[in-house]
């Protein structure tokens, strides 16, 4: 098949890309060039602004793709304009979406009221009617990546794509994915306590029971090829996630288990907490999400063990600890002075 990747040489898209080629795709990246990935052993590149894809009409036409899959979609303006610059040119449109649809979500997030959300999350669960984050989180996930809007709303990204009369869409809901290259670093707040020496670390005790779906990079990859090259994918929505969503204290010991750590996770109230460490989220609303779907319906099935994935992040988070990270995240004064209270009281 020819495959055209917009945005496909990141955290997630190079992993992609591999698969792909291996499996002997033909593929066309197209991407602003800020990022080097080494793509002549597996197709061509166009470098440009995916933002203005109609300047691009004769190199995509000429690339006449049967399947375009798009990484970077951040609104339905950017949607719709997708569409528009390939209806006539593209066979069908992948787009990578998120589990933050969900009205789940901003019932964690605090930008939703009402009744908890019943589980598992299916395709077929409630989705939000307000925005699903914060002004505050949302400058921040704007710091990390690049492409994120303004206007960030995945829910009119996938209705845009998946109703066009003349170019058919897919649509992926991709989980919480963890790997080497994470751009979140979901993990380094346990692994680098771990690697300064921490014998005990406090954990938040309501966030520390929440369950949210999680995916390990390779295997999310995975999924996003199966179902860019399967035409039974056509017209679907997918979630993408482990079949089991573990608690964060779950996680937390995994890591202390892989690492070889003796020490001890505390789990304090919220209000004994270091002001920075958590967030005032209503944890009961979990993000237990069910990929039922995508297994039954295209075989999806993880190729790499959640143990081998992580055990392959902690790799990568020890050979590449950030330069500079904010004083406030790692107080270990604070949290000594957490801990010590804790012991006293109980």
């Amino acid at each position: 098949m020819k495959i055209l990747l917009i945005g496909g040489n990141g955290f997630i898209g190079r992993h992609v890309v591999e698969q792909l080629a291996h499996s002997g795709h033909e593929l066309t990246l197209l991407h602003r060039g800020t990022k080097r990935f080494e793509l002549a052993r597996f197709g061509r590149e166009i470098v440009g602004d995916a933002n203005r894809l109609s300047d691009f009409h004769g190199p995509l036409s000429a690339v006449a793709p049967d399947v375009v899959i798009d990484f970077i979609l951040s609104d339905g303006a950017q949607a719709e304009a997708l569409m528009n610059a390939l209806r006539g040119i593209a066979g069908r449109i992948v787009a990578l979406s998120s589990m933050d649809v969900y009205r789940a979500c901003g019932i964690l997030h605090r930008t939703e009221t009402g009744d908890l959300q019943p589980l598992p999350l299916t395709e077929d669960s409630e989705l939000r009617t307000k925005p699903a984050y914060s002004p505050e989180q949302m400058e921040a996930g704007k710091k990390i990546f690049s492409w994120m809007t303004n206007a960030y709303d995945k829910i009119p990204v996938e209705r845009i794509v998946l109703s066009d009369s003349e170019l058919p869409g897919t649509v992926l809901r991709l989980p919480m994915v963890y790997g080497p290259g994470d751009p979140l670093r979901r993990f380094l707040p346990i692994i680098k306590r771990i690697a300064d020496g921490r014998k005990r670390i406090p954990l938040e005790r309501e966030s520390a029971q929440f369950r949210a779906p999680k995916g390990y990079v390779e295997n999310v990859a995975q999924a996003i090829a199966l179902a860019a090259t399967s035409t039974k994918a056509s017209g679907r929505i997918y979630n993408v996630a482990e079949e089991t969503a573990l608690t964060e204290l779950s996680w937390a010991e995994l890591v202390a288990r892989t690492m070889r750590w003796n020490g001890e996770f505390v789990l304090l109230a919220k209000e004994r907490m270091p002001a920075d460490a958590f967030s005032d989220g209503r944890w009961e609303q979990h993000w237990v999400a069910s990929s039922v779907r995508i297994r039954e319906e295209l075989g999806y099935r993880e190729h790499i063990s959640r143990e081998d994935g992580l055990e392959r992040t902690i790799a990568w988070e020890l050979a590449n600890f950030p330069h500079e990270v904010p004083a406030a995240m790692f107080d270990y004064a604070a949290e000594d002075a957490a801990l010590a209270y804790d012991s006293v009281s109980s």
